[in-house]
């Protein structure tokens, strides 16, 4: 597989920054590079891509997704993916960037964890315009290879910041105090999965008691913490068997902190309604 933090620092569209912007008349890779740049699944930058008008057809993590006009998709680091299906004659705005670039930006974005655990996002008309203008700024900057940064850098922390408010708006969840411990739980998760800390000691690190860590969870996710837990690693379980080559079911289970493979094995068919062997054969088509 072509490594993807080379594909977007290797292909970016300005001297500075690694970042890439494609519409339907720029920005599309010769035969030539494609041959040598075949989109791999799973990518270590954010990709977004926001219809101007006509739907596409997405799969992330293996759910599907649809989007029409004025939705965007956007697709977090590491998460499965593939090439979106685009309905003939659609426009539309791709945009990737990776973790350096949101490194420069002014403030942190929540929506970029995913707390709601959807991927599409809906724009009110007004909204809808105010992106078509970004995300046109930002094509036009990205035609000229020494475009400064930080005119760059100041268009997409608008777009994040409209992308971010209307995440949240649409979903009729605002960031409050609950919100923002389950973001922080989220994060906690992902920096330390497969360590298996206990409940309660996830708790403390987060300044909460476990009775509080577990309505919270509940209430943003509508699962327990345990639960959570055990679903991002059969997550993650999945993304490797979908990408990575053959591995044994005893290598996958310590991989991801298990100390027991037949647990592991019975957690995922618990979690997914499929063993292992059944959810392999399902990817290869067999």
């Amino acid at each position: 597989m072509q490594n993807s933090a080379s594909f977007l620092y290797k292909l970016r569209q300005n001297d500075k920054l690694p970042i890439r912007i494609v519409s339907p008349d720029f920005g599309h890779l010769s035969q030539l590079e494609a041959a040598d740049y075949n989109a791999p699944q799973v990518t270590p930058y954010y990709l977004f891509l926001f219809m101007l008008d006509g739907c596409s057809w997405h799969n992330i993590d293996l759910q599907q997704y649809e989007a029409g006009d004025n939705e965007l998709i956007f697709v977090m680091p590491y998460q499965i993916h593939d090439q979106p299906v685009l309905e003939q004659g659609a426009n539309f705005i791709k945009l990737g960037f990776d973790e350096s670039c949101l490194s420069l930006l002014p403030k942190q974005y929540p929506f970029l964890i995913n707390p709601l655990n959807y991927q599409k996002v809906s724009f009110k008309r007004s909204a809808a315009m105010r992106m078509k203008a970004i995300f046109t700024m930002l094509l036009d900057l990205l035609k000229c290879w020494h475009t400064e940064a930080e005119l760059i850098l100041a268009h997409l922390n608008s777009l994040l910041t409209e992308i971010n408010t209307a995440y949240f708006r649409l979903q009729g969840n605002p960031v409050d105090s609950k919100l923002s411990t389950f973001i922080a739980f989220k994060v906690f998760i992902e920096h330390n999965l497969t360590n298996h800390y206990s409940i309660s000691r996830i708790a403390r690190q987060l300044g909460v008691n476990t009775n509080g860590l577990y309505q919270i969870v509940k209430h943003c996710s509508g699962l327990s913490p345990k639960e959570f837990i055990n679903k991002r690693l059969i997550l993650e379980a999945r993304r490797r068997i979908s990408y990575a080559e053959k591995t044994t079911i005893k290598e996958l289970a310590y991989g991801l902190g298990f100390n027991d493979p037949e647990y592991f094995s019975r957690l995922f068919k618990k979690v997914t309604g499929q063993t292992i062997a059944q959810f392999s054969k399902d990817l290869s088509g067999n």
